[in-house]
């Protein structure tokens, strides 16, 4: 793959304790080193009319000033230095690179993926928060709708945080269907089932909240069954996709079973459906805080692009994440017939069911407090 890395996106540092800290690209750099087939770029940091294309002008003024003043705690996570302007204008420079590189022509083993941070999903048109600034891939969404031939722009958020941003910016139009794979129940508390869309972004924007402790075969059921579809019907110029990597099961602040390999898997549907639409396809760093599972995730796509198989699951989907996929259908999506994109996911079994008992806690006790 291709990689957009700046060095400036390491000068945002909120501190030795907080957990979206500079190590997660200095690791994942090192993970990439001996890697065959990894190549770098340095992209320009996006221009202030590219952000105020999404976000307010009057926050932008300010977050800007806020940066000059030596930064500070914008809220309780979400933490400025003087040196987050640079980076966040790099951040989304970068993903705006991919966006533009996708469209360029760049595939297969050349497909862009954008190492940038701070992250941006979280990010509202007015407001920063969960860890994220601005937001890059909502940035670069619009960049393309505004300097390329592009009419649709189709983006998925697999974090295990809700892309409660990107659904607030995009949330009422039509040109852009946003769908979000996350944890139920945890920070930001958006992401419900019915939250569909708006006047003309009706049944643009599709939610499968998951409970805690659903796998791999979960995730997979939900591309193949609605996500993909749907995506398939809208007939997208250009797919993005919000990678975060703490829906991992070894990662530290989430309690979503994903597997390294399922990332795999995910890439691989996605590398395919794209080619089958002929959509230009790009990644944008998003979340993921366990620095090994982070690094052997982004490597595992990456080499899924130079022609792995990932390892399919045996595990079936759980009768709790089947359910999910069930209620999504139900809305009303319009959706089309696609071919298997990988491997099959193994049939569901009714007597397993992940209902928030693994990692603990119900799923609806947990607040906005949990890290994002």
């Amino acid at each position: 793959m291709h990689f957009g890395y700046r060095e400036v996106c390491l000068d945002h540092d909120p501190g030795p304790r907080h957990p979206e800290s500079p190590d997660r690209l200095r690791a994942v750099r090192r993970g990439l080193k001996e890697v065959y087939g990894v190549e770098y770029a340095a992209p320009e940091s996006a221009s202030v009319e590219d952000v105020r294309a999404v976000h307010d002008s009057d926050y932008v003024d300010e977050i800007r000033e806020f940066c000059a003043d030596g930064g500070g705690d914008w809220d309780t996570d979400t933490v400025a230095v003087g040196d987050t302007w640079d980076a966040a204008l790099a951040s989304a420079g970068i993903a705006t690179w991919v966006a533009e590189r996708a469209l360029d022509g760049a595939d297969g083993r050349n497909t862009p993926f954008a190492l940038g941070r701070p992250p941006g999903h979280h990010a509202v048109e007015d407001d920063a928060m969960g860890f994220c600034f601005f937001n890059n891939n909502a940035v670069a969404a619009q960049w393309a709708l505004d300097h390329r031939d592009v009419d649709r722009v189709a983006i998925l958020d697999w974090d295990v945080h809700h892309g409660n941003g990107i659904q607030d910016i995009f949330y009422d139009r039509g040109d852009v269907f946003f769908a979000s794979l996350h944890e139920k129940g945890i920070y930001p508390g958006t992401g419900a089932v019915d939250e569909t869309g708006e006047g003309d972004g009706t049944r643009r924007t599709m939610n499968l909240p998951f409970p805690p402790g659903t796998q791999t075969s979960g995730y997979l059921a939900a591309l193949d069954d609605v996500v993909l579809p749907a995506f398939a019907a809208f007939d997208p110029d250009l797919l993005l996709v919000s990678a975060g990597f703490d829906a991992h099961e070894h990662d530290p602040i989430s309690r979503i079973r994903v597997s390294t390999e399922g990332y795999g898997l995910m890439a691989q549907r996605l590398q395919q459906f794209a080619e089958w639409v002929d959509a230009p396809l790009g990644f944008v760093l998003e979340g993921g805080y366990g620095l090994d599972t982070l690094t052997d995730s982004i490597r595992t796509v990456h080499e899924v692009f130079h022609g792995y198989q990932p390892e399919a699951p045996n595990d079936p989907v759980q009768s709790g994440a089947q359910s999910v996929v069930d209620t999504v259908r139900e809305e009303g999506f319009d959706c089309v017939e696609t071919p298997d994109f990988g491997p099959a996911v193994p049939t569901a079994d009714p007597a397993d069911d992940a209902d928030g008992d693994t990692g603990g806690g119900d799923p609806d006790a947990e607040d906005a407090e949990n890290a994002p």
